[in-house]
């Protein structure tokens, strides 16, 4: 069988947070699929069983800290961890939609976008990077997104999420400076699916061109290859799908 990870090693442990979404998911099953991994937690807010003894499911609130660091301590007891991937990201729904111009603009879009596309990534790296092995590469991932870079903001609109995921962005080059000082084989990045068939993409999806319009396992796949590789010289950086490095 083709290792999905080789640069990584074998007997991997991986943490995937949102589990549950549609891409989130497909990292767990082509993960679990793979003779290198051993071990994945699954977080997410529902928890969901899953057939792999290699998978066990933890219900965290990605909304709280408190949560969140009860997440990690309870992991903490079990090693260190190869790879982490936060695979969450809140574009439409719970009363709010991308902003085609600036009177769309409200207080509870932004909180909402940041809260899920920020905050709750941010503090999750917090308490989940102290967690990833020192002796060889590790990866803390998080899905980021294209529209979030400021220099390719070609067309305007959808204020929150743009500027959201552009805030993550930074969260993630600031990370990977600190980290970079003490853990050189650490990497953080960012990763820009693509257009996924998934609830946070189906009221665009018309808009999409032929061919662009993925699905979550090949997405999944794609990154997985991006993240093998990656390594420590690209710490803080956004990818895209196809392993293309996207300006800030």
């Amino acid at each position: 069988m083709t290792k999905l990870l080789p640069s990584m090693g074998t007997n991997l442990r991986v943490v995937i947070v949102g589990s549950t979404g549609g891409i989130g998911a497909a990292f767990v099953e082509k993960l679990a699929a793979s003779e290198q991994v051993s071990q994945i937690y699954a977080l997410s807010r529902q928890g969901q069983s899953h057939p792999s003894p290699k998978v066990a499911n933890l219900t965290f609130d990605f909304t709280d800290e408190t949560s969140i660091e009860a997440a990690a301590e309870a992991l903490r007891e079990t090693g260190v961890f190869d790879l982490c991937i936060i695979a969450t990201g809140l574009l439409q729904g719970q009363g709010i939609a991308p902003e085609k111009n600036m009177r769309a603009m409200s207080l509870e879009a932004f909180n909402q976008s940041f809260i899920v596309n920020t905050f709750g990534p941010a503090v999750t790296a917090k308490h989940f990077l102290p967690l990833m092995r020192r002796d060889g590469k590790a990866v803390l991932a998080a899905l980021s997104a294209r529209v979030g870079s400021i220099s390719d903001n070609r067309i305007g609109g959808w204020y929150a999420y743009r500027a959201s995921k552009a805030a993550l962005n930074m969260i993630l080059k600031t990370l990977s400076i600190e980290f970079g000082r003490r853990f050189k084989e650490t990497v953080i990045i960012g990763l820009h699916p693509g257009t996924v068939d998934t609830g946070l993409s189906k009221p665009f999806q018309s808009n999409v061109p032929e061919g662009k319009l993925f699905t979550p396992e090949y997405s999944a796949e794609k990154l997985l290859e991006v993240i093998e590789q990656i390594e420590p010289k690209d710490s803080g950086s956004l990818f895209a799908w196809d392993g293309k490095q996207v300006p800030f």
